[in-house]
């Protein structure tokens, strides 16, 4: 006994030596906000106690009288929390029963300032985003002596919280924990000039049922006391573990560069070590799970190898995969630095690629929620369209482009087509444009229009500009702004920058025209071939002045070596315009490849000579995804149906006395 918990403190001893968060020498990011925690879980109680000190520079020339902190866990402390009250979808029948322990809370004990002064009692409750009073998700706290510019204060504070029954991301199910948003996190404070901002301000929204995060950049330094026989997983590298008196152990995390800090922990977990490069995966998964290791592993290989050659390295060393139990479902699919967690269900099939998919996705989000940092809850698009986007890329290269998502009896189906078709396929794909709040989206199609709409007009732009030059314009944009928060129109300004280098003016002066209708607009794309015909020119026929008289000339004979009149005849019945191109296919064989930049209503191709048209097709490269309906994009010329419906004109009459028969017999 002796001599193994000798080597066990060997072991840590030297991970805390050597091991590192990331594998830069500097520091990533310029570390605003820096946490020290000790949290206690309790958990018999559902209960969790913590101590904080917050190290917080005041990255402007203001001078800052108040700070802004998020508790999100008091987004389910009632159900008249703006969570809770404004969506049904997340009010799950549990927190209705009474049953004070699906509940849950957050609130600060205690608050030291940095000159030592216990200031708790400035502390209030706000609503910067709606008028309901009874939302406690935000926490402002009037300071006695302000943080100049660029100064650097020192906080302290003690916290608890109730965990509550699983509703969305956050809390316990049976014995298993999932642990995000758990401790007061501090808003961020936009200087003149950052972002949208055009004085400085707290950027520190309530706790919405659509929306996700946005905080500064820091190194977290977390202890985590749990049950012994718990396995705990947690952002950052594990840098040493100690089992206490009591029958708890605890597990000391550091996590550098990053906005936020999560864990979890579980009796049930089976661990899982893999190496990926300078990357240590590790899966924690349930044990009915088991069959699914290989798969966790793969797809996590995967991404991490597309990002190297595509985007950028993964800067950090460690990436923790979590599975969650069936009762823990809830808290599947999401992301948080250097930790995310998968979904799966025993005996799933291969063929169904719900395990690599969610990965990819949540791994993904290291990039553009993670180092990207951009404000999930004002602008989600930023986020989640460039993940999805990035998602079906990977999926599509690594399992075919019509297989990626399902290749199952028969049924198949590629990422980029069902984002496509996820957008395409809304009852109303004009119920809300692309850029507004995530909790703006009242009516529904957050997630199409977020998600896949992005998604969508993002491959439209790939295929527009070609994805060498689209991948300029993502590697510039995340080269320049990783680490610093940029917004939507930070990415328009590269993509125009980078087009302008690479084509001229061959898509206009800049992309305005695209972005306004794409993410500024509701107005939605349909170009439909109306009609072809091909008519015979024939001799003259009609009244003609000759020698001063009028001759009536009846000939109908065609004109000697047949000549037609072919033209294609196009509608533009959606609103936006984009740029199309046009195949013509003639019955000689031949073809020729036409281009519209699809302004006017209608437009008309018009073609004189022996060839008649065969078929036009819209797009025939699919370069334009953001087309509602594909199957107008397509026509042949119309055939002789005199003959059909002379028949069908026979078979209907037999048909009709047939009924005429019988209804006389009966």
């Amino acid at each position: 006994m002796r001599r193994t918990v000798l080597w066990f403190g060997v072991i840590l001893l030297a991970n805390s030596l050597f091991g590192q968060a990331t594998i830069a020498d500097e520091p990533l990011s310029d570390r605003i906000a820096n946490y020290d925690i000790d949290v206690i879980l309790d958990h018999e109680n559902r209960m969790i106690r913590g101590k904080q000190t917050l190290t917080w520079t005041n990255p402007s020339s203001d001078t800052i009288r108040t700070l802004q902190f998020h508790l999100y866990l008091n987004a389910f402390k009632n159900s008249q929390s703006t969570f809770l009250s404004k969506s049904s979808r997340e009010f799950p029948g549990s927190l209705k029963a009474e049953d004070k322990e699906t509940w849950g809370y957050s609130e600060i004990v205690k608050f030291i300032d940095q000159h030592g002064t216990e200031i708790t009692s400035n502390l209030q409750y706000i609503q910067p985003d709606d008028d309901n009073t009874s939302d406690q998700t935000v926490i402002e706290l009037t300071l006695d002596k302000p943080v100049y510019p660029k100064e650097t204060h020192q906080f302290k504070l003690e916290f608890q919280a109730k965990i509550p029954k699983i509703v969305a991301r956050t809390g316990y199910g049976r014995d298993y924990y999932f642990m995000v948003q758990w401790f007061p996190k501090l808003g961020v404070y936009e200087p003149a000039g950052m972002r949208y901002a055009e004085k400085g301000q707290w950027n520190c929204h309530q706790y919405h049922s659509q929306s996700e995060y946005y905080a500064d950049f820091g190194v977290y330094n977390v202890r985590i006391t749990v049950p012994k026989d718990m396995i705990v997983g947690a952002s950052g590298i594990f840098e040493s573990g100690n089992i206490n008196d009591d029958g708890t152990r605890t597990h000391v995390y550091r996590a550098e560069d990053v906005i936020d800090f999560a864990w979890t922990a579980s009796p049930h977990f089976q661990e899982v070590k893999d190496k990926w490069e300078h990357v240590n995966i590790r899966l924690l998964i349930q044990p009915e799970h088991k069959e699914h290791t290989i798969r966790y592993i793969k797809a996590a290989k995967q991404a991490l190898s597309y990002f190297k050659k595509h985007l950028g390295v993964y800067p950090y060393t460690t990436l923790t995969i979590v599975d969650p139990p069936i009762y823990g479902i809830r808290s599947s699919g999401m992301e948080y630095p250097t930790l995310v967690t998968g979904a799966s269900i025993a005996k799933l099939p291969n063929a169904i690629r719900t395990v690599e998919i969610i990965t990819v996705h949540e791994f993904a989000h290291q990039y553009f929620m993670q180092m990207l940092a951009s404000n999930e809850f004002e602008e989600p698009w930023l986020d989640e369209g460039f993940t999805t986007y990035f998602e079906n890329r990977i999926m599509d290269q690594y399992y075919g482009d019509q297989t990626a998502t399902i290749d199952l009896l028969g049924y198949r189906a590629g990422g980029m087509e069902q984002s496509r078709t996820s957008y395409t396929g809304m009852r109303n794909p004009q119920i809300a444009e692309v850029f507004r709040p995530a909790w703006g989206f009242k009516h529904g199609g957050y997630n199409s229009l977020a998600y896949h709409k992005t998604c969508t007009w993002i491959a439209t732009l790939d295929n527009m500009v070609g994805r060498e030059v689209m991948d300029d314009i993502l590697i510039t944009y995340f080269e320049r702004w990783k680490f610093k928060h940029p917004c939507g129109q930070d990415f328009i300004d590269v993509a125009n920058e980078v087009v302008s280098k690479r084509h001229g003016e061959k898509f206009g002066v800049n992309l305005d025209w695209f972005f306004d209708q794409v993410l500024y607009s509701n107005e939605v794309c349909d170009y439909k071939i109306h009609t072809i015909t091909n008519n015979l020119i024939t001799n003259k026929i009609g009244f003609f002045d000759q020698e001063g008289e009028k001759v009536f000339i009846e000939s109908r004979e065609e004109v000697e070596d047949s000549v037609y009149n072919s033209v294609v005849i196009i509608h533009r019945l959606g609103q936006a315009k984009f740029p199309v191109d046009i195949l013509v296919r003639f019955d000689d064989g031949t073809e020729v490849l036409e281009h519209w930049e699809g302004i006017d209503p209608t437009y008309e191709l018009n073609y004189t000579g022996s060839k008649k048209i065969e078929w036009a097709h819209l797009d025939p490269e699919s370069k334009n995804l953001m087309d509602l309906n594909l199957n107008n994009n397509s026509k042949r010329v119309e055939r002789d149906t005199d003959v059909v419906w002379k028949y069908t004109s026979k078979f209907m009459f037999w048909v009709q006395n047939l009924i005429t028969t019988l209804t006389v017999l009966i």
